[in-house]
């Protein structure tokens, strides 16, 4: 005989899971005991959304789906902001959640929380178990559906009975075969054929990389296409890092809060091929007066995708690889120097003033930092000025950018650099946050302590929330509400509490020799910037 908790943690097994993150409670105690037992390692959050993040950043550095699990009520609810974040950025997790006993369910017990129900909206699929014999097939479906296709978050809400229940025993399935799910991956050959005679008939293409390149592992497979194509690429926030930020033909970021020389290359192209990306408001504020100008190729696995915010010439619904790789086998060699050219020569990024006073240059401290850090780091940024400020002014060259990119969710960084951290094989990790969204975060400086987690963190102190101060003081004519963080504790001393090393800059002279300690640290580290509060996140 064998439990249903027993049943869980085999079938993770057999999955290759060898990292959870997680934090107990009664109703998935069953689950937790038979941990113990298991070669899964567990990391103890300090809260569980947290999980959910640390999930997301270690799916996306593994490439295979992260596993978080919680017990049910608070602990799901919990759970659901970072559910709804990797289901924005179509990051693969599964998450595993606690249930009262299922004769209970629908009476308001304690702790009884429909979060199958809850996240609907933010989920690729949810299960609520039944019968324990359904376990193998369930688990088996979840990693299938996380994985394929579009990626994205599956939920599994197991009641405490299901756990505790024995049967005889039990075969995992070696393979999926699920009714109506059938993800595309190769892309119409009449489509790619039409593609190809665009892109040799256009003279100023460009290619628009979102983070989709990341979800089929198409990074190599785009940029042979645009070198041998001679195409230059802009990329969305979730496209940082899909080719190298020194490369001839990355013009950067494009949007709202991106650069003059991608957006001008966007006003300017014949053609746009948009590679794994919606061009959601952020991206792009008008896509329909670009569409008008302009032939769109739109290439996506998920089919709502294409024309959800731009209309479509040529529509390509399949793998991001392997229509890259389809589109490489017929397109002929190209030559766009002069258009590249004229793209380069726009104005480059406004780095703000050389001076070393009394405060951080946060956009020269990130070049700084991009330069000194490994060519392979990983940089992990949260939302707000400090997401903009990583995002423009830190150079990928081989290493990765996460983000909350869609959701744009606070609290981010730290536990996604955690996840990143224990999938990254001894990479430099870095997680970058301002002073607001690291007091969203900062428990999870015990998880560090605790698991021997050796990230770096950048806390860019400016005493406010500083994207809400710029968006009041352009909108509502710098009347200030709400945006004064006045009371926040010494970073430093927080740091000195959980035995973690640390020091405040608060001039760009000092800024080369904290880097470097900070770096050079065998563990973590914790790097306060006294940024001005003045200081815009525009370039």
């Amino acid at each position: 005989m064998i439990s249903g908790a027993r049943i869980m943690v085999e079938c993770l097994e057999a999955e290759g899971v060898n990292v959870i993150f997680g934090y107990p409670g009664a109703a998935i105690c069953p689950f937790y005991d038979a941990l113990l037992d298991s070669s899964i390692r567990h990391i103890l959050v300090r809260q569980e959304q947290n999980a959910g993040h640390a999930a997301n950043g270690y799916a996306r550095i593994s490439g295979r789906p992260g596993v978080c699990v919680v017990t049910s009520g608070p602990g799901a609810t919990n759970l659901v902001t970072a559910v709804a974040s990797a289901y924005m950025d179509s990051i693969p997790i599964v998450a595993i959640t606690g249930q009262v006993q299922s004769e209970l369910i629908g009476r308001d017990v304690f702790q009884e929380a429909d979060i199958t129900g809850a996240c609907e909206p933010f989920t690729k699929h949810s299960y609520l178990v039944k019968r324990t014999e359904d376990l193998p097939r369930i688990i088996k479906e979840a990693f299938y559906i996380a994985s394929t296709g579009r990626p994205g978050p599956v939920l599994i809400d197991v009641p405490v009975d299901i756990q505790t229940n024995e049967i005889k025993g039990y075969k995992y399935p070696e393979a999926v075969d699920i009714i109506g799910y059938k993800p595309s991956l190769k892309g119409n050959g009449l489509q790619i054929k039409r593609a190809c005679e665009a892109i040799t008939a256009a003279k100023r293409p460009v290619i628009c990389a979102g983070g989709g390149v990341f979800s089929s592992k198409a990074e190599h497979a785009l940029l042979d296409f645009a070198r041998k194509a001679d195409i230059p690429v802009v990329n969305t926030l979730m496209g940082i890092g899909v080719i190298p930020s020194d490369d001839r033909l990355c013009l950067g970021m494009l949007g709202t809060h991106g650069v003059k020389m991608a957006n001008e290359a966007i006003q300017g192209a014949d053609l746009l091929l948009l590679c794994g990306a919606r061009v959601g408001d952020r991206s792009m504020a008008s896509p329909n007066q670009v569409a008008k100008r302009t032939k769109i190729i739109h290439i996506d696995v998920d089919p709502a995708e294409i024309g959800k915010n731009m209309q479509a010439n040529i529509p390509i619904v399949g793998d991001l690889c392997s229509v890259l790789s389809q589109m490489y086998e017929r397109i002929e060699p190209l030559e766009h120097s002069e258009w590249i050219e004229k793209c380069r020569s726009r104005s480059q990024l406004d780095m703000g003033e050389e001076d070393e006073g009394k405060y951080i240059n946060p956009k020269r401290f990130m070049r700084l930092l991009s330069e000194t850090a490994a060519d392979d780091a990983i940089l992990v940024a949260d939302v707000g000025q400090n997401q903009i400020w990583s995002a423009n002014c830190f150079k990928i060259r081989n290493g990765r950018f996460l983000t909350s990119g869609g959701m744009g969710t606070m609290g981010y960084s730290v536990p996604a650099s955690v996840g990143a951290w224990t999938a990254a094989d001894g990479r430099q990790v870095i997680a970058v946050c301002g002073d607001g969204s690291f007091q969203m975060q900062m428990m999870e400086l015990g998880t560090i302590r605790q698991h021997g987690i050796k990230n770096k963190i950048i806390v860019m102190n400016n005493t406010k929330l500083g994207m809400v101060r710029e968006l009041q003081d352009k909108n509502y004519g710098g009347r200030h509400s709400g945006v004064d963080l006045s009371g926040s504790p010494d970073f430093n001393l927080l740091a000195q509490a959980y035995g973690i090393p640390h020091a405040r800059i608060d001039s760009m002279g000092e800024a080369r020799s904290a880097i470097n300690q900070m770096l050079s640290t065998d563990g973590p580290f914790l790097l306060e910037c006294i940024v001005s509060p003045a200081e815009g996140s525009f370039v």
